[in-house]
């Protein structure tokens, strides 16, 4: 059997790590033997798919943020196509990545009508409906695999083929550490006031948002002099961009390669920007503080001619459909407001405890652990 898997961006290629794991498990278990082609990173090549291309890094989110982007992504898009046509997979896997993968998806089924789309992971209009990705979907998607349940509800009305698998980070949290743990494991003592930072896995958010989460730890540690800070890097191409920071603010900050879980596992409060990372915070039951910002030109846009209105951004809150971690978008997201926000947290109980208690709720919602190997059952289903 032969599978080709296309995703972008740091958050697809762990994703689409654990399901090629999964998916090279189950074809062992059935005996049968197994392709998958990929366009993603480091993590899905470790699982055992031979990549096409790296798309780990050319991922962005806004008008003006995907301009130098556009050339590269046509690129890899030519290169995929050009694949595609001499190498026709069993099935086409679509994981996240939404522009880019519709453009696969829409060739596909045009040019290789044989070929079954599967989307997992598929574009967020359930929770923004005016992206207006939905419509495009319902013509070549022939399974979709959601990971929420609102996301099952929502496509099954777009009339597709939608089964709720649940999300695959309850799978990535299997066997993740508890604070102690972490904190003997990265040389911590347990009376330490630890803040973990995340603030990219995109370029666009090094340049936007990384100087606004420097001041707010600059102002959180005078204040605080005792904090100390932990700095996963998500890619190693961004690594000189934060160690510039945290010399720039004068931040007593440790930059670790890898060990996101553990650094985020470790820490009293997590200051974070928008993504996947903030549900990896809240499986983990710590506190956090969401913020993102994009180029005022791409907002102005956004809100003003395409009318998209976003009022909330951050997994959790979408998951309960309320704010159960403070969220600070655009002009709100200021290194004042932010260090306001940690500080509260840090030291406010009860208002830590309604965060976890809203944890406890989301997870609720999640589904149960084994995702990932659900979602291979149903793509090997379709394979047959």
């Amino acid at each position: 059997m032969s599978i080709f898997i296309s995703t972008g961006e740091v958050s697809g290629d762990l994703q689409g790590g654990m399901l090629v794991e999964a998916l090279c498990h189950e074809a062992l278990a059935s005996g049968k033997e197994l392709k998958i082609v990929a366009l993603g990173g480091e993590r899905m090549k470790e699982a055992g798919a031979t990549l096409l291309a790296n798309t780990t890094s050319i991922g962005s989110v806004g008008l003006l943020e995907a301009l130098p982007f556009v050339l590269p992504t046509l690129k890899i898009q030519n290169q995929t196509k050009k694949y595609l046509q001499n190498n026709p997979p069993d099935v086409l896997v679509l994981i996240d990545y939404a522009a880019p993968n519709i453009a696969i998806g829409s060739y596909v089924k045009k040019h290789l009508p044989q070929v079954p789309i599967i989307y997992y992971i598929a574009p967020q209009d359930w929770a923004v409906p005016m992206l207006g990705n939905a419509p495009k979907l319902a013509k070549f998607v022939d399974k979709l695999l959601a990971i929420f349940p609102q996301e099952a509800k929502y496509y099954q009305q777009q009339d597709i083929d939608t089964t709720w698998v649940g999300h695959p980070l309850l799978d990535r949290m299997n066997n993740s550490l508890n604070r102690e743990e972490s904190r003997k494991l990265l040389g911590i003592k347990s009376e330490a006031t630890i803040i973990t930072l995340l603030p990219a896995s995109r370029q666009q958010e090094i340049k936007q948002m990384l100087p606004i989460i420097g001041e707010a730890a600059q102002l959180i540690q005078t204040k605080i002099p005792e904090v100390e800070f932990l700095i996963p890097v998500s890619l190693p191409i961004y690594r000189d961009a934060i160690s510039a920071t945290v010399n720039q603010y004068n931040l007593s900050a440790t930059i670790l390669a890898g060990k996101a879980l553990e650094a985020i596992a470790a820490s009293d409060l997590a200051i974070t920007k928008s993504g996947t990372v903030n549900l990896e915070i809240a499986l983990l039951n710590i506190p956090q503080v969401v913020f993102y910002k994009v180029h005022p030109f791409t907002a102005w846009l956004g809100r003003n001619l395409l009318k998209i209105n976003v009022p909330l951004m951050s997994p959790p809150n979408l998951i309960l459909n309320r704010q159960i971690v403070p969220e600070l978008q655009q002009e709100s997201a200021t290194p004042h407001k932010i260090a306001q926000a940690a500080e509260t947290l840090l030291f406010d109980f009860n208002k830590r405890q309604e965060i976890i208690n809203g944890y406890q709720e989301m997870k609720s919602l999640l589904g149960d652990r084994g995702v990932a190997y659900r979602a291979a059952r149903e793509i090997l289903k379709i394979c047959h």
